[in-house]
């Protein structure tokens, strides 16, 4: 049986990917705090009128019901390793998201791949195996992953793949900023 907590973490990596999929593709990184609904309502009376009355509901029923807080003004940084290490959270907060696009192709891809960095920008760009995909990786504090996987070509809501464990280096990387 799936723990209660990783049941509310999915709930929250499936909102978080579907927010930012009705943005479309082709955007930055983006990065939200996760929230103890009934911890947050708590902290700020105010909060409950605030969020759509389906959560508040939900956060009153489940008490591990996260709400998601997008952080803003992301340092612009070089790699997504480099946005991780600079992230630290208060103990506030009992998870993080993130949702992230990247392009995946074959390991056959890196035959022909040249060592010049910007022809194999282009010649990865215009590969025709390439997949352009989105990454939606969330954990809590202990640990608990959640992830969901959507892809370009097959970009509809149902089409999108959830696991515990289907990117292991953004999961560690995302583990590592409650550290």
């Amino acid at each position: 049986m799936v723990p209660l907590a990783q049941l509310a973490l999915a709930d929250a990596v499936r909102d978080v990917e579907a927010h930012v999929a009705a943005d479309g593709w082709d955007a930055p990184p983006r990065v939200f705090a996760l929230v103890r609904t009934a911890d947050a309502m708590a902290a700020d009376p105010g909060l409950a009128d605030r969020l759509p009355p389906e959560v508040v509901t939900a956060a009153r029923g489940i008490p591990d019901h996260l709400v998601s807080v997008e952080q803003e003004g992301l340092p612009d940084v070089e790699t997504l390793e480099d946005l991780l290490a600079g992230i630290s959270w208060p103990g506030t907060v009992d998870g993080a998201a993130i949702v992230a696009e990247r392009v995946i192709l074959p390991p056959s891809a890196e035959e022909g791949l040249p060592t010049d960095p910007a022809a194999a920008l282009a010649y990865l760009s215009s590969h025709p195996d390439r997949q352009d995909v989105r990454l939606a990786v969330g954990v809590l504090r202990d640990g608990t992953p959640w992830c969901a996987v959507r892809t370009r070509a097959n970009d509809d809501g149902d089409d999108v793949a959830f696991g515990p464990d289907l990117v292991p280096g953004l999961i560690e990387g995302l583990r590592a900023t409650f550290e």
